[in-house]
């Protein structure tokens, strides 16, 4: 009985939490990781200060929790999607769809800040996202190969590393500062780069059957 009790109360904390990162996850999104301040969080979301710090020392620190919870989220979409019954390549393009749904012009401002405000946040959260990814990619590149549909003769750990180095470009480079490219169709391009460098000849015919279909 015990257990039970302490298993229902540590959902409910697990869940109050995700309920707080979520609406602090939409506040810096909407303003930008710079002007949100801790006394912003703390009036937005109805909660003291001295609570707010007893969780979370300073800024920094909320802002990690916040990039490690948006980051976990999209992990668990994509683990969704590899549990479908569809092919490595059709399961790669539909994570592309969840990645399209967690981007905006919002989210482009905010990862902007803090690659120039606060660069040890993000590059701590680059190398998480990389660990995370690539775990997931490399079993994709197992089971493609497995099907037939990806190539035996390129290095696994380095075309990943191209492709998150091409996806996470849109936000740091000047060449995409301005409006002639939104980042949904800089994300597909992206995938579809990357299916296209890693794909046999029976592959590339499922690729493009499904590209035509789009």
């Amino acid at each position: 009985m015990f257990l039970s009790f302490f298993k229902i109360s540590l959902q409910m904390i697990m869940s109050e939490k995700t309920i707080f990162l979520e609406k602090v996850s939409a506040l810096f999104l909407e303003n930008g990781a710079k002007a949100v301040t801790m006394d912003d969080v703390s009036k937005h979301l109805s909660i003291s200060k001295r609570t707010l710090y007893e969780e979370y020392k300073n800024k920094e620190e909320l802002l990690a929790a916040v990039l490690d919870f948006k980051l976990q989220n999209i992990i668990d979409a994509i683990q969704n999607i590899e549990a479908e019954k569809t092919n490595s390549i059709e399961k790669i393009l539909i994570q592309d769809k969840d990645f399209e749904k967690f981007s905006s012009t919002n989210h482009s401002v905010f990862i902007r800040q803090l690659i120039k405000y606060y660069p040890a946040i993000f590059d701590q959260h680059i190398l998480n996202m990389n660990e995370k990814i690539s775990e997931v990619l490399l079993k994709n590149i197992e089971k493609g190969r497995e099907e037939g549909l990806y190539r035996d003769n390129f290095n696994e750990s380095l075309n990943i590393r191209f492709f998150l180095q091409i996806m996470l470009s849109f936000e740091n480079s000047v060449l995409f500062e301005n409006e002639q490219f939104d980042r949904s169709s800089f994300c597909a391009e992206g995938v579809t780069f990357y299916l296209y460098s890693i794909t046999t000849e029976k592959g590339r015919k499922i690729l493009d059957k499904i590209k035509s279909e789009l």
